[in-house]
């Protein structure tokens, strides 16, 4: 019997092409580039983001393009307009099949200078963030008995730097949480992914708010940052891969990147 070869393409195509996918911090960065690559695939869109400008504009553009995308303002901190957002795109499309909890902030510090503000608003948004997508996206998983989440972590949830404390715990925090619903979830065959970036050009380094910090952090990511589609391709393949095959965490750099 003669085998049929599929290509890679093809079978990234097959997997992704027709997926609602959620994506919060849309409106730039990382989340932007992954909804741009999603929407390229065949993937239906669905953006969240506090500047309603800019997803708008962002969704505008990719449904001209003969896509399908959604704009919603959402801020991750508030639970009921994350729940919103994924309760729109079931209610638009039927249903939700990957979650990419992108929201983040990276306002570095040393702990000697009680940045609390800072500290908290670190915790909103990247752990109970994180946690209010995985609320709003689990039930409609569990009764479709399929689906995926995707969290973002960073090569600091795997080790600790001087000034990057609060920001570190934030992520290991995130693997955590993906590890424990990874093992929770197996019997409704849903699948969950950290993916966990390297300096990646993006305006996360803006969100440092201490002026010596943040010359050091735009001179580390001036000298070593890679293109935020790095991080989409990351997502692509997670996505892409056999309904039997759970791709449960990625960490990549820039080649450059020694730390």
């Amino acid at each position: 019997m003669n085998q049929i070869m599929v290509s890679p393409k093809a079978q990234i195509m097959k997997n992704i092409e027709g997926k609602v996918v959620v994506i919060t911090g849309a409106s730039s960065g990382l989340g932007e580039a992954t909804a741009r690559m999603l929407s390229a695939e065949g993937a239906t869109v669905v953006l969240g983001a506090r500047r309603a400008e800019r997803i708008q504009a962002l969704a505008d553009q990719l449904n001209k393009n003969g896509g399908k995308a959604l704009a919603l303002t959402t801020d991750v901190t508030d639970v009921a307009q994350v729940k919103k957002l994924v309760d729109s795109a079931v209610e638009k499309y039927g249903r939700v099949d990957v979650m990419v909890n992108n929201a983040g902030l990276m306002p570095h510090s040393p702990l000697e200078r009680l940045k609390i503000d800072d500290w908290n608003q670190m915790i909103d948004v990247n752990i109970k963030g994180v946690l209010y997508g995985i609320a709003a996206a689990l039930p409609y998983m569990k009764t479709q008995r399929s689906g995926q989440i995707i969290n973002v972590s960073s090569v600091a949830g795997h080790k600790v730097n001087p000034g990057g404390a609060v920001y570190s715990a934030t992520k290991y925090a995130v693997r955590a949480i993906s590890e424990g619903l990874r093992q929770e979830v197996k019997p409704y065959n849903i699948r969950t992914t950290v993916i966990s970036p390297g300096a990646v050009a993006t305006e996360l380094p803006n969100s440092a708010t201490e002026p010596d910090v943040a010359a050091g952090i735009k001179k580390f990511y001036d000298d070593n940052a890679i293109p935020a589609d790095s991080f989409a391709r990351a997502v692509v393949f997670a996505m892409s891969q056999p309904e039997d095959v759970d791709i449960n965490e990625i960490l990549f750099r820039p080649t450059r990147q020694a730390g």
